[in-house]
């Protein structure tokens, strides 16, 4: 891997008070995607924004410096929305972005106030349209979860010409990934009201796949620590907001459920 010095930002690195244990006066994006907005490693947080058509982050540290201010620098990193991203487990600075413009990407960033890369590390082209979501492995480092409309690829970035494997695709939009703890599994929700999960080392088809969501509206799923459970936030037939708690051996019935309220709109 390269490591590129240039930045076109020397000079975009606004100081931010501090307001309440809070980072204000900065405009993140409003764009729609199945990814999430924000990020953080234990140093650094990392933002999408709304400039440059959403294919721009914001990057800063996770404390204050001595003056009580955040020192923010954007970071130019694609052409097209940004939709998901997601920092290295083993690796603070290393920052993994996916994007509607159907690239993976991965950045060495550095601390703010620092000149930022003006080029990705590794460039990953998955083929398959435009890119939702991106997680890396919890115990295999370089090894990443890429998820477009429908599918999810493996993908190891020391070896970027070609996916690992491709999981078995979905019937509807690809809602959220969450890998376990370990490692040894992967679990995915979808508009199909799907719940599957994945042992990627075994077969390419689920190991488990229920009807459980409620709802096929947006939905998230996460792994809780290293249990076989797992954690889903969506709705309700009545359009509530629900969480669910699940046993991932057997995805028949939620173990436990808590309404949140009726979405608005």
């Amino acid at each position: 891997m390269n490591r590129f010095k240039t930045s076109k930002f020397k000079n975009t690195t606004p100081k931010i008070a501090k307001k309440d244990g809070w980072i204000g006066g900065i405009r993140a994006g409003s764009f729609t995607s199945q990814g999430a907005n924000i990020k953080s490693s234990p140093r650094l947080v990392a933002f999408i924004t709304e400039q440059a058509g959403g294919g721009m982050l914001g990057l800063t540290s996770v404390d204050p410096g001595s003056d009580g201010k955040w020192t923010v620098t954007p970071i130019s990193c694609h052409a097209d929305l940004i939709t998901d991203l997601d920092f290295s487990p083993f690796d603070d600075d290393l920052l993994a972005t996916c994007s509607a413009d159907e690239t993976v990407r991965l950045w060495r960033v550095c601390e703010p106030g620092q000149e930022q890369p003006g080029a990705a590390e590794v460039s990953l082209f998955p083929g398959e349209g435009r890119l939702e979501l991106v997680s890396f492995h919890p115990t295999s480092s370089g090894l990443l979860a890429v998820g477009s409309t429908k599918a999810v690829q493996l993908w190891d970035a020391s070896r970027p010409d070609a996916p690992l494997a491709a999981l078995e695709p979905h019937s509807e939009q690809l809602q959220s990934v969450s890998w376990k703890q370990d490692g040894t599994l992967l679990v995915s929700s979808c508009k199909d009201k799907k719940l599957r999960v994945f042992d990627p080392r075994a077969q390419l088809t689920p190991v488990q796949s229920s009807l459980c969501l409620q709802n096929n509206k947006d939905s998230r799923v996460i792994w809780v620590k290293d249990s076989d459970h797992i954690l889903t936030t969506g709705f309700d037939q009545m359009r509530s907001r629900e969480v669910r708690l699940w046993d991932s051996r057997k995805l028949g019935s939620s173990l436990g459920s808590a309404n949140l309220g009726t979405a608005s709109g």
